[in-house]
């Protein structure tokens, strides 16, 4: 098995999980990204809060509405992403070495080659996995109804809004083209896991070579590094990930233009114009918590799942050669 299927493997195995940890916090804080009404707004409350309203209005489901194909983009997005980037990475470190032999360069890859390994890793996980996440966030941004009269802004799902219905729906809007929605802002995202990634090889970098005794990192030193890692990559680029959710959510059709986007400069100008800078923070602190805490469990579960992989592996292959008669 090569590097890069095991890396790929274990980053699908880690962002299961990480997923399932966190997902009721996604739900809340894309609700809180998507949110447009300001009488909703004067009366908004904490993530806890909004997480109890939602259980006890809609129920338990619906902090897991569009689980499903988030667990199947979670892993496809995940072993994508880490898949390639051990390819690109490979490339990188052997460029590396032959600049060394070449007399340039310490043979290490650079902070500049692993933000450009981690951007195009980013980039082909995006264009082939966006179409389920714009799924997700239909799902998410669903709500059931609680009255026979309300306004179409606060129209939300029948109970058995369901991942078909959320594709057709998307079909029927926009057609193909429309499971790419927000998917401009979603490649500059790309800079969210390039800025993550750039961080928390730096970082296990520095750690290692402060090692006297050449031990190796352990669990709850990945699952730190990773955290940290995350927290800075989400403060720099969480106002993209906002106009991405906007686009991605149904689109109202009433009257009102403020509601109704028509690309990404658009819908940044208008939150500019209605909502100010402010608009561009909603929820930012339940983001925060989540990206932070999936981030540090994908990491810690990843690594194990490697290392475990090609202590299995090693296993596998020192018992084959035993067996082999002399």
């Amino acid at each position: 098995m090569s590097e890069a299927l095991i890396n790929g493997l274990a980053g699908a195995g880690g962002g299961i999980i990480a997923q399932l940890i966190t997902y009721p916090l996604q739900t809340v804080n894309t609700r809180q990204q998507t949110e447009r009404d300001p009488k909703k707004e004067k009366n908004s409350v904490g993530t806890v809060a909004q997480m109890y309203q939602v259980v006890k209005h809609e129920g338990w489901d619906r902090l897991y509405g569009g689980l499903a194909p988030s667990l199947v983009g979670t892993a496809a997005s995940q072993g994508v992403y880490y898949y390639f980037y051990q390819i690109f990475r490979n490339k990188a470190e052997a460029t590396a070495l032959e600049r060394k032999r070449k007399g340039a360069g310490d043979g290490s890859v650079g902070i500049l080659s692993s933000l450009m390994v981690a951007a195009l890793s980013g980039c082909v996980n995006v264009l082939l996995t966006n179409p389920i996440w714009v799924v997700v966030t239909r799902m998410q941004t669903h709500m059931k109804k609680s009255q026979p009269n309300q306004r179409e802004s606060d129209a939300v799902e029948l109970p058995s809004f369901g991942t078909s219905h959320a594709i057709q729906e998307l079909y029927g809007e926009a057609g193909v083209l429309g499971f790419w929605k927000g998917v401009f802002p979603t490649l500059i995202m790309v800079s969210n896991p390039s800025i993550q990634f750039m961080l928390y090889e730096t970082l296990l970098k520095r750690l290692k070579k402060r090692r006297e005794n050449n031990s190796e990192v352990t669990a709850l030193e990945v699952f730190l590094l990773g955290a940290l890692a995350k927290l800075g990559a989400t403060v720099v680029t969480y106002p993209l990930l906002v106009v991405k959710s906007r686009l991605q959510a149904k689109q109202s059709t009433s009257g009102d233009k403020r509601r109704q986007y028509r690309g990404t400069l658009d819908a940044i100008l208008k939150m500019i114009r209605y909502e100010g800078f402010y608009g561009f923070y909603k929820g930012m602190g339940t983001k925060v918590v989540q990206s932070v805490l999936a981030a540090a469990v994908l990491f810690m579960v990843k690594e194990e799942l490697v290392r475990g992989s090609r202590w299995l592996l090693t296993k596998a292959a020192a018992d084959s050669v035993k067996s082999k008669p002399l």
